[in-house]
């Protein structure tokens, strides 16, 4: 479609401002959002949208949720930061219950995702030299093809992601990469020097690959076994999404490291943290590690809200509900423009027909209809709507989808 055809004047001119001054990281949709409220948004025309995204699960709780905005606001109104070098009467508690949710001692609380991840490789790391008694830089963490966990240079220097990896080298030595839903590869490359395996219980930004059942209990066997840390990125996973407060619940397993992010900042301001036991987490010596808006009030009050909502169970007991529903109507789709469908609670990814589009031709013709989803891998599109959605507007947006695909 013609953006200057298929867009009105004043979006036309946001989005020419935007193209104009900044860096072309990102390819979004035409769409300018003005305003948010639970799972509808509605852009700078007054047209409105059904999110089926939730800015990647940052939204599971859908936008503005009342108890988020309010948590955020009052403590905006009395202190927003004071850095790491002095307490702060909110992170204490925020700490408290998130350990508590995750049943581990400790919580290190970062920003962003990435930075999660970045400190989970720096806790499996210093454990290994420290605790297991890894020679000096010699400690190896195994890693999964097709796994996405970031964009910092560590991290993409494991990535199998030629967009994300090519022309940002030299990358950082220490990741064996083996093939995803394989614990047989996992168990060959482990050795003496290994420290972690670092996995996504679900991978996302592949197209919501679900490993094969038992996976992730032989996973945990064998780094039990071996003396090794399970790490698991539960930055999308986690937190409800999957009908479960993590994904490794699915398969009663309990990681030694949980990534999180995303949602636990509510969908208001990037939070994300590493919690563990004491004996793992525990590494770290004052000045090791840290980060100026790590565990800031603002992010504690916000983090400590979505913490007490996840503990009532409604939100994890809606994903799963009606996680069953989203899975029916969609598995009704295979053979009429859908060629496979993997869903995890209210999480799906949803292969296009290659004779009717690519996976962002299809999320373009949603968007005119007023459903907004995003593609990836070239003919995926995925799905994964605020907790707080309805069966009714499940049902009206898959209803959109198959008249898109009957063309």
């Amino acid at each position: 479609m013609s953006m200057a055809t298929s867009l009105d004047t004043e979006a036309v001119r946001i989005i020419h401002d935007e193209d104009e001054h900044l860096a072309h990281n990102y390819e979004p949709l035409p769409v300018v959002v003005a305003t948010g409220e639970g799972v509808w948004v509605t852009d700078v025309e007054g047209k409105r949208y059904l999110d089926l995204l939730s800015a990647y699960s940052a939204l599971n709780f859908g936008h503005r949720h009342p108890d988020l905005v309010k948590a955020a606001v009052d403590q905006i109104g009395r202190l927003t930061l004071t850095s790491r070098a002095f307490h702060n009467d909110q992170l204490g508690a925020f700490a408290t219950a998130l350990a508590q949710l995750c049943g581990k001692d400790l919580v290190l609380p970062m920003n962003t995702g990435a930075e999660a991840v970045e400190t989970g490789i720096k806790t499996a790391r210093a454990w290994a030299y420290r605790v297991k008694g890894v020679p000096a830089d010699a400690a190896t963490i195994i890693v999964a093809k097709g796994n996405f966990h970031g964009r910092t240079t560590t991290i993409v220097g494991f990535s199998d992601d030629a967009t994300a990896r090519d022309g940002f080298g030299p990358f950082t030595p220490g990741f064996i990469s083996v093939p995803y839903g394989d614990a047989a590869a996992i168990e060959a490359a482990i050795d003496e020097n290994t420290a972690a395996v670092l996995i996504e219980p679900i991978q996302g930004e592949a197209g919501v690959i679900i490993p094969p059942a038992g996976y992730l209990r032989a996973v945990r066997e064998l780094c039990t076994k071996n003396n090794v840390l399970m790490v698991a990125d539960e930055i999308q996973s986690g937190l409800g999404r999957t009908g479960t407060t993590f994904a490794c619940d699915r398969e009663d397993v309990v990681p030694d490291l949980y990534l999180l992010g995303k949602a636990l900042g509510g969908g208001i301001l990037p939070v994300s943290a590493v919690a563990g036991d004491r004996d793992v987490l525990g590494v770290f010596a004052p000045g090791e590690h840290g980060s100026t808006f790590g565990g800031n009030p603002v992010a504690a009050a916000v983090g400590l809200r979505v913490v007490q909502l996840l503990q009532t169970g409604e939100f994890q007991k809606r994903a799963a509900t009606l996680g069953e529903h989203l899975k029916t109507r969609l598995d009704e789709l295979i053979g009429h423009g859908v060629t496979e469908v993997r869903a995890a609670g209210l999480w799906a990814g949803v292969d296009i027909e290659p004779a009717l589009g690519t996976g962002r031709e299809i999320a373009l013709k949603l968007l005119a209809r007023g459903v907004l989803v995003k593609d990836t891998h070239g003919q995926t599109i995925r799905i994964a709507p605020p907790l707080t959605i309805r069966a009714t507007e499940l049902d009206w947006a898959i209803e959109q989808l198959k008249l898109v695909l009957e063309g």
